[in-house]
């Protein structure tokens, strides 16, 4: 079955940076474009960043653009995002999610918490 296995939160301060990851199993990894999504406290699901199947191919929400980087290694079939210059408004539980959008299977996510 497809499962989807997110790392990397934490706490970080305004400013900082964090790297998420997340190994995907149960599917051929290499054929699917995935996507970064987010809930924050009281919000809806919301997606940040998306990639195509082979990695050319990036895009972001306008919130994240120029802060945020998203990239895939498909040999381990593991998905990143690196996240710099983090802001309190990016507190929020991160998910990995098959597929473009925030609506496909997707992990049990990793939670960011940016605070002073």
């Amino acid at each position: 079955q497809v499962q989807l296995v997110e790392s990397g939160g934490g706490l970080a301060q305004p400013g900082g940076s964090l790297r998420l990851s997340c190994v995907a199993s149960g599917f051929t990894f290499s054929r699917y474009p995935m996507t970064w999504a987010r809930q924050a406290p009281g919000k809806g699901l919301e997606w940040v960043s998306k990639i195509c199947s082979v990695g050319s191919d990036t895009y972001y929400a306008d919130s994240v653009k120029g802060r945020f980087t998203v990239s895939r290694e498909n040999t381990k079939n593991t998905l990143f995002l690196q996240m710099n210059s983090l802001k309190p408004e990016d507190t929020a539980l991160y998910y990995c999610v098959r597929g473009l959008g925030a609506l496909g299977a997707r992990g049990q996510g990793t939670q960011v918490t940016v605070s002073s």
